[in-house]
């Protein structure tokens, strides 16, 4: 709860910053117009999970977890307005409890993966807004340990790929430092409504 808080505030702190930027530098230049860019941002990941089928039906319940997540970018655009996009992306270990129909228990998943994008981007001065869809490459590692004596940990481990796509809004300060605050829907197996709430920056070359 304290890290949300956190990252609400955060948020609201670029939101003050894009406005004074806006009224102080409209008719500044935004920086490069094209070529390469490098980034990283801190996220938080909410994992909201439909089912775990390599648990079969024991469980009845499952809530939502989330966990802090990481990602660096590498990036070529080609206009103001068209770019393409690499990531690795962390999203840390998302955990939590659980209720089943002979014991409970708790689970944890970690996710790691790879996500190429296209980026289009609407520029306003300093201030721009962008939308940018993909495909996700993950390996997903779950673990679940029921609470009775001497029942069985269950391990799997998976690769797979799924659509991943999301949006947001940056500033460019220097000409070339751009900041920004990212909202990703990211539609990992069994969990098709996880997303994630990034705060980062690029520089661009």
């Amino acid at each position: 709860m304290l890290k949300s808080r956190l990252l609400t505030g955060t948020l609201a702190g670029l939101t003050l910053c894009l406005t004074a930027a806006t009224a102080a530098r409209a008719d500044t230049d935004s920086g490069p117009t094209s070529g390469l860019y490098a980034g990283a941002a801190w996220g938080r990941f909410d994992l909201k999970i439909d089912d775990l089928d390599d648990v079969g039906t024991a469980i009845n319940s499952i809530t939502h977890s989330s966990d802090d997540a990481w990602k660096i970018a590498l990036g070529w655009r080609f206009s103001p307005y068209l770019a393409i996009e690499g990531d690795y992306v962390d999203f840390g270990n998302p955990h939590d409890s659980f209720q089943g129909s002979g014991a409970d228990g708790n689970y944890r998943l970690h996710l790691t993966g790879f996500a190429p994008f296209v980026v289009g981007t609407l520029p306003a001065g300093p201030i721009e807004l962008f939308a940018k869809a993909g495909y996700l490459f993950y390996d997903s590692d779950l673990k679940v340990n029921f609470n009775q004596p001497g029942s069985q940990v269950i391990e799997s481990s998976h690769s797979r790929s799924d659509f991943i796509f999301g949006g947001g809004l940056g500033v460019t300060f220097f000409h070339h430092l751009n900041v920004n605050a990212e909202y990703d829907v990211v539609r990992v197996e069994n969990a098709h409504d996880s997303n994630v709430l990034w705060l980062g920056a690029a520089w661009r070359f």
